[in-house]
C-alpha cells in the first residue's frame, strides 16, 4: 500500500464497541507488524467504550455486582496501546469525497478530522414504539430499552433505591411489565423477578418467536413457571401516566397491566443515518451492504450492528445484530484497512440464552433456520423434536433436553437445531452450529465422533441422538 510521504497514514473509526475497537486495535497490530506507523483516531459518542452490552440484564438483576466487571478495556488502557480515542465526540457528518468526519466535541464545539481510511462501527438504535415518548419525544419516566451503558445505569437507579431503602414490612408490590420477548426480553424478565417485581412480558407473536412454535411453547412454560406472567399475540395501544411516571399499559387484548417499570424489548435497527447521507448504500433491513472483505465504499469499510450479513444457508442478507459478528466483522476491518484481504464468511444467526431462578432453570439455543424460514427459502423441510438427558439416567447431574432437528427431505442437507432444557443443555448449540457451517447433511451429524462420560452424556449425544432419529425418518 502506497503511503503519502511525510505523511503518517490515519485511520478513522466512528464507533467505540464491540466492532469499531476490534478494528481500531487490529489495524495497529497489523501495521506494526509490517514495520509500518498509522495513526488510528476513534470517535465514540458516548463516555464509555468496550464493555459487554449482553451482560447488561446480569447488571441489572444484581448477578454481576458492579459496571467495571463488564468493561473489557478502559478509555486510558486503549490510549496506552495507541489509540487516539475521543469520547463525547457526536459525528455529525460524513464527506466521503473529502474524506473528512465532523463531530461535535464534548464541549459541543464543531471539528473535522481527515482520513485515508474510514470503518463505520455505529452499532444500532432500539426500537422505541410512539406510546413510550411523551409529547417532547423523550421516553416517558419508568419506561426504558436495554441497550447501553446508560440504559444499565438508568435501569440501576430504578430498580435498585427502593429496593434497597425499604423494609419488607412496608414494601408494596411494585410491578414489571417487559414489551418483546426475544433474548433481551427473556433475559430481562429474569432481571425483573430476580429485583422482586412481579413480572409480565408482553409480545406481538410468541416467546422467542425465531423458535418454532413447538419449541417456544416450552420456553414460554418455563417462564410461567418461574413467576412470569406472559400475555402472547398481544401489543400495547396505550399506556397510564400517574404524576409523569409510566403507571400501568393497555394491550390489543383490552387488559390493563400495572407498570412501575416497562422494559423496551422490541429489538434493534441499524444506525446508518451518517453512511446513508454520505451516499452509501443500505439494504432492505436498513443495514450497510458489506462485501465480504467489509467494504461499503472507496476507502470506507463497515462493521457490526449497522451492517447486514448473508446467511450461510440461503446465500441471502439478513439482520442479525450479535456481538460474535461484531467482533469478527471489526477485526476484518483492521486487518484490510491496512491492506489485508480477509472475509467474512457469513452467519447462521447462532445464540444462547437462559431463564433462571429458584422455581426453573430453562436453556434456550438455536442455529440455523427455523421451520418457516426454511420453506421461505424453498427448502422441503422435515423436522423432529427429540426429548433425552444432558448426563446418564443413573447421573444426578442429569437435566432433561429437547432436541430439535431441521433438515432437507430431498438433500438431507442440516438446516437448523433448536434446544430447549434444563441446565448444562444449551451449550450443545455449537455441535450443531459446527455442523451447519460444514453444510453436512442429518446422517454426517448422527456419524460424528462426539464424546461420552455418564457425567456429561449419554451414549449418543443428545444433538447426534436428535439427527440419527430424524434421519431415520427420512
Amino acid at each position: 500500500m502506497m503511503i503519502t510521504p511525510n505523511r503518517t497514514e490515519r485511520v478513522v473509526v466512528v464507533g467505540a464497541d464491540a466492532a469499531g475497537m476490534s478494528a481500531a486495535h487490529q489495524a495497529l497490530r497489523s501495521a506494526r507488524a509490517d514495520g509500518r506507523t498509522i495513526e488510528v483516531v476513534v470517535l465514540e459518542r458516548t463516555s464509555d467504550t468496550s464493555y459487554s452490552a449482553c451482560g447488561m440484564p446480569y447488571l441489572i438483576s444484581g448477578t454481576v455486582a458492579s459496571e467495571d466487571e463488564l468493561i473489557a478495556r478502559t478509555p486510558e488502557r486503549h490510549r496506552e496501546l495507541g489509540v487516539d480515542l475521543r469520547l463525547d465526540a457526536l459525528v455529525t457528518e460524513i464527506n466521503t469525497e473529502k474524506r473528512t468526519v465532523t463531530y461535535a466535541n464534548s464541549a459541543g464545539v464543531s471539528e473535522a478530522v481527515d482520513f485515508d481510511k474510514l470503518v463505520l462501527a455505529t452499532g444500532a438504535h432500539p426500537v422505541i414504539p410512539p406510546w413510550a415518548v411523551d409529547g417532547n419525544g423523550d421516553l416517558t419516566p419508568g419506561i426504558l430499552p436495554v441497550k447501553n451503558l446508560e440504559d444499565a445505569r438508568q435501569w440501576l437507579g430504578l430498580v435498585v433505591p427502593e429496593e434497597s431503602s425499604d423494609s419488607e414490612s412496608t414494601r408494596t408490590t411494585r410491578h414489571a411489565v417487559v414489551v418483546g420477548a426475544g433474548y433481551i426480553g427473556v433475559e430481562m424478565a429474569e432481571a425483573m423477578v430476580d429485583r422482586g417485581y412481579e413480572t409480565t412480558l408482553i409480545t406481538r407473536s410468541s416467546v422467542m418467536s425465531n423458535l418454532d412454535e413447538d419449541m417456544s411453547a416450552r420456553v414460554h412454560s418455563a417462564l410461567v413457571e418461574g413467576g412470569v406472567r406472559v400475555v402472547p399475540e398481544c401489543t400495547v395501544v396505550s399506556i397510564g401516566n400517574v404524576d409523569g411516571r409510566v403507571h400501568s399499559l393497555t394491550g390489543s387484548n383490552g387488559e390493563t397491566y400495572l407498570a412501575d417499570v416497562v422494559v423496551l424489548g422490541l429489538g434493534v435497527r441499524p444506525a446508518t443515518e451518517l453512511g446513508a447521507a454520505a451516499g452509501i448504500s443500505v439494504g432492505d433491513f436498513g443495514g450497510y451492504l458489506p462485501d465480504e472483505n467489509q467494504s461499503v465504499a472507496e476507502n470506507v469499510w463497515a462493521a457490526g450492528d449497522c451492517c447486514e450479513v448473508i446467511d450461510r444457508i440461503t446465500g441471502t442478507r439478513t439482520f442479525a445484530p450479535l456481538g460474535t459478528h461484531a467482533n469478527k466483522q471489526g477485526r476484518i476491518c483492521g486487518y484490510n484497512v491496512v491492506g489485508g484481504k480477509q472475509q467474512f464468511a457469513g452467519v447462521l444467526s447462532t445464540a444462547i440464552t437462559r431463564f433462571t431462578n429458584p422455581s426453573v432453570h430453562v436453556e434456550v439455543g438455536r442455529a440455523g433456520l427455523s421451520s418457516d424460514a426454511a420453506i421461505a427459502a424453498g427448502f422441503s423441510p422435515e423436522s423432529l423434536v427429540t426429548v433425552g438427558g444432558t448426563a446418564s439416567g443413573y447421573m444426578p447431574e442429569r437435566s432433561p433436553i429437547a432436541t430439535k432437528i431441521i433438515a432437507d427431505r430431498r438433500s438431507r442437507r442440516l438446516l437448523g437445531v433448536q434446544i430447549v432444557g434444563g441446565r448444562n443443555s444449551a451449550k450443545r448449540i455449537d455441535t450443531a452450529a459446527a455442523a451447519l457451517w460444514g453444510q453436512m447433511t442429518v446422517d454426517d451429524l448422527a456419524s460424528m465422533d462426539l464424546s461420552y462420560a455418564p457425567p456429561f452424556a449419554t451414549v449418543w449425544e443428545a444433538v447426534q441422538l436428535a439427527a440419527r432419529r430424524l434421519a431415520d425418518r427420512l
